[in-house]
C-alpha cells in the first residue's frame, strides 16, 4: 500500500474539488516520529478554501476520525500529523518485501525508455588508477538503478584509444622496448616506456616531433603503425576486462572507444561547413560560440586533424543513428563542464532538437597530499594496489577475528571491494575528494563493510531460526548473541536463491501488532522509504542516495536488535521478528547488488 497515496485520495475526497495530484507533493514525513508517520501542510489550501491552515487542518482531522487506515489525524498548527495504523503498516511493508524479495522496489518507472551511459573510459596502455574509479562505480550504480527501473539501458566504456600517445608510445617501444618485455609486462612495461619517453624528450625535444610523425603514419593507415597500435590496444582491453573490470564485477555493452569514430568525423566536418557554422581561426576551423558566452569549440587542427569535441560530436550523431536513444549521459569530472556544454551546444546548432537530451553528469576531483596524478611522470596511485591492500586488509581481520571462516579469500574479496567502492558512493559525485589510503581503506563506521556485516548478522539470525525450526527446539534469551560475541557469523540463505530466506519459514500467519514498538517502526518506516529512495537515485543521478538509505537501515536495523530478542520463547513475536529480520535482509542484499557490491552471507 502507498501510505502517502492513501493519504492523498482521502484528503481529496474531504476536500471535493482539490484533485490528488495537488495534494500528493506536499505529503511529507515528520523530522520527528513522535509528530506522526505522515504530514500534509496545509498552507497551499488556505487561498483555494479562503480559511487559515490551521482551522482547515482541525475540520480534516475530524473527518478521519474512523478510518481504519489511521489510529488518528492530529491538527499542530497548520499542519495535519497523520499516525498510521501500526499493524497495518507493519504488515503491509513485510508483506510486499517478502513478495518481491529483492526486486523490491522495482517497477516500471522508465519502461520505453531507452538511455545510454557512458562512463569509465580509461586511457588505453596506461593503468587504472584511482582517479578513474569514480566514474566506473557511479556510473555502474546508475546503471543498475535504471535497469532496475525498467529502462532499456546500454552502458559504452569510450575508450582513449587514439592520439599523439600512441605515436609517443611507439618511439618508445622502438628505441627502449621488446616484444618479449611488452607481452610478460602488459599495461605495467607500456606504462614505462610512456613514462620513458617524457623522461627522455625533456632533454631530446626532437622526440615530441618523431612522436607526431607516426600518428600522422597512423592516421593515413601505415601498417607498421596500426599494426603497433592494435597490439598496444589488445593487450590493455584484456587486462582491463579480465582483471579490473571481472574484480569490480562490471561489464560493458559495448567498448567503443574514440578510433571507432575516425571515419566518421570527415561527416562531421563537412556538415559543419555546408551548415555555415565553421569559421577559420588562425588556420585552425571553430565554431564561434561567444553568443552563448563560450569560448569557440574547436573542430579542426591547423593541419587538418581532428580533436575531442569533433569526436564526442561524431559520436552523439552516430548513438542517437543507431540506439535512438532518449537520453545519453555522461559520467566524468566536472573540470569537463565546458567542454561538454561547448560540444552540446555545436550539435544544437547543427539543428538537432535532441541536443537536450545529452547529460553531463559532472563529478568531483581527487586531490592527493603528493600532487596532481600524472601519468607522464609515473606519479599515480593504481587501482589495483589500492584494491589487493583492501582485501589483504579484509583477510587479516577475518584471521584474528574469525579464522575458522571458510572461503576466506572469497569472502576477502567481497568486503575489500565493498570498501573501496561504498567509499566511493557514500558522499554526493559532486564533492571534491581528498585521497586517504586511511579513509579509503576504512572499514569502521558508515562503511561498505558495516552494511556487508549487518546483512551477514541477519542472515545468522535467520540460519539460527532455520536451525531450530527443523529441529523443533526452543531458546530464552539473545539466541544469536553467541555469533555476535564471538564475531562468527554464518550464512543462511545463499545469494543464489535470490535472498528468498521465506521459503524456510510460514510468515503467512504473522501477528504484525507485534511489530509496534519504537524500534521496529524506525526500521519499518526505512524499509516503506526504500522504493523512493531507488527513484530518487535516479532522477537525481545520485547513488550516494541509496548507500546514506541502506547506511540508516543498518543503524535502525542494529538498534532493533539490541533491543529486541529476536529469537524469543513467544513464537507470535518469535516469527514477527524473523519476518523484519529477512525483510532487512533482503533489502541489504538488493541495495548493495544496485550499488554493484556483493552481499557475503557470512563474515
Amino acid at each position: 500500500m502507498n501510505f502517502k497515496l492513501e493519504i492523498a485520495k482521502r484528503i481529496s475526497e474531504h476536500l471535493g474539488n482539490v484533485p490528488v495530484s495537488d495534494i500528493l507533493p506536499g505529503i511529507e514525513v515528520p523530522p520527528n516520529p513522535e509528530m506522526g508517520d505522515f504530514a500534509f501542510p496545509c498552507f497551499k489550501l488556505s487561498k483555494t478554501l479562503k480559511k487559515s491552515p490551521a482551522i482547515i487542518a482541525e475540520q480534516l482531522s475530524a473527518s478521519f476520525a474512523n478510518d481504519a487506515l489511521l489510529e488518528k489525524a492530529q491538527p499542530a498548527g497548520a499542519y495535519l500529523n497523520f499516525f498510521i495504523n501500526k499493524s497495518l503498516y507493519a504488515g503491509e511493508i513485510i508483506k510486499e518485501i517478502i513478495k518481491n524479495g529483492v526486486n523490491y522496489g522495482a517497477d516500471n518507472s522508465y519502461s520505453g525508455k531507452r538511455y545510454l551511459v557512458d562512463y569509465s573510459s580509461p586511457n588505453i596502455a596506461k593503468p587504472f588508477h584511482v582517479g578513474h574509479i569514480p566514474t566506473t562505480v557511479i556510473g555502474h550504480a546508475l546503471y543498475n538503478v535504471f535497469k532496475f527501473l525498467g529502462c532499456d539501458i546500454i552502458s559504452i566504456n569510450h575508450l582513449g584509444d587514439w592520439g599523439t600517445q600512441f605515436g609517443k608510445l611507439i618511439v618508445a617501444y622502438k628505441n627502449w622496448g621488446n616484444e618479449a618485455d611488452v607481452k610478460k609486462g602488459g599495461v605495467a612495461e607500456l606504462m614505462r616506456l610512456y613514462v620513458k619517453f617524457h623522461d627522455e624528450a625533456e632533454n631530446n625535444p626532437a622526440l615530441n616531433d618523431e612522436a607526431r610523425g607516426w600518428l600522422v603514419k597512423m592516421e593515413h593507415g601505415d601498417e607498421e603503425a596500426l599494426a603497433l597500435w592494435k597490439w598496444f590496444n589488445d593487450i590493455s582491453l584484456d587486462e582491463y576486462k579480465n582483471n579490473t573490470y571481472k574484480r569490480l564485477g562490471i561489464d560493458f555493452d559495448y567498448y567503443t572507444g574514440e578510433s571507432f569514430y575516425n571515419d566518421k568525423m570527415a561527416d562531421v566536418a563537412r556538415e559543419l561547413k555546408e551548415k555555415n557554422l565553421l569559421k577559420e581561426s588562425d588556420g585552425a576551423m571553430i565554431v564561434d560560440l561567444e553568443n552563448w558566452g563560450m569560448p569557440p569549440c574547436l573542430i579542426l587542427r591547423r593541419d587538418g586533424g581532428t580533436l575531442y569535441p569533433t569526436r564526442d560530436i561524431s559520436a552523439a550523431l552516430y548513438r542517437k543513428k543507431t540506439f535512438g536513444f532518449d537520453k545519453c549521459l555522461y559520467i566524468t569530472c566536472m573540470d569537463q563542464n565546458l567542454h561538454f556544454a561547448q560540444w552540446f551546444k555545436v550539435v544544437e546548432l547543427m539543428g538537432n532538437t535532441w541536443a537536450q537530451d545529452l547529460i553531463h553528469i559532472p563529478l568531483g576531483l581527487i586531490n592527493f597530499e603528493e600532487g596532481k596524478l600524472s601519468t607522464r611522470k609515473g606519479h599515480v596511485i593504481l587501482l589495483d594496489d589500492l584494491l589487493n591492500d583492501a582485501v589483504k586488509k579484509t583477510r587479516d581481520i577475518i584471521e584474528e577475528k574469525n579464522p575458522c571462516l571458510k572461503n576466506k579469500d572469497e569472502i576477502a574479496e567481497m568486503v575489500g571491494m565493498g570498501a573501496v567502492v561504498f567509499s566511493n558512493l557514500y558522499n554526493s559525485r559532486i564533492k571534491d575528494v581528498s585521497f586517504s589510503w586511511e579513509r579509503a581503506l576504512s572499514f569502521e563506521g558508515e562503511s561498505g563493510p558495516y552494511v556487508q556485516y549487518t546483512h551477514a548478522r541477519a542472515a545468522s539470525i535467520l540460519k539460527k531460526a532455520s536451525g531450530l525450526c527443523a529441529t523443533g527446539a526452543e531458546t530464552g534469551g539473545n539466541g544469536e548473541s553467541d555469533a555476535q560475541e564471538t564475531g562468527s557469523i554464518e550464512a543462511s540463505v545463499s545469494p543464489e536463491t535470490g535472498g528468498n530466506a521465506a521459503k524456510d519459514f510460514n510468515f503467512s500467519g504473522v501477528d504484525f501488532a507485534n511489530l509496534t514498538d519504537e524500534y521496529s517502526r524506525e526500521v519499518l518506516s526505512i524499509l516503506d522509504a526504500y522504493p523512493q529512495k531507488i527513484k530518487d537515485c535516479a532522477e537525481k543521478f545520485e547513488p550516494f542516495i541509496l548507500s546514506r538509505a541502506l547506511i540508516e537501515l543498518c543503524q535502525a536495523f542494529n538498534k532493533f536488535y539490541n533491543a529486541n530478542i529476536v529469537l524469543t520463547e513467544d513464537a507470535a513475536v518469535r516469527n514477527a521478528r524473523l519476518a523484519l529480520v529477512y525483510c532487512v535482509k533482503t533489502v541489504l542484499e538488493a541495495g548493495l547488488g544496485l550499488l554493484g557490491i556483493k552481499a557475503p552471507d557470512e563474515m
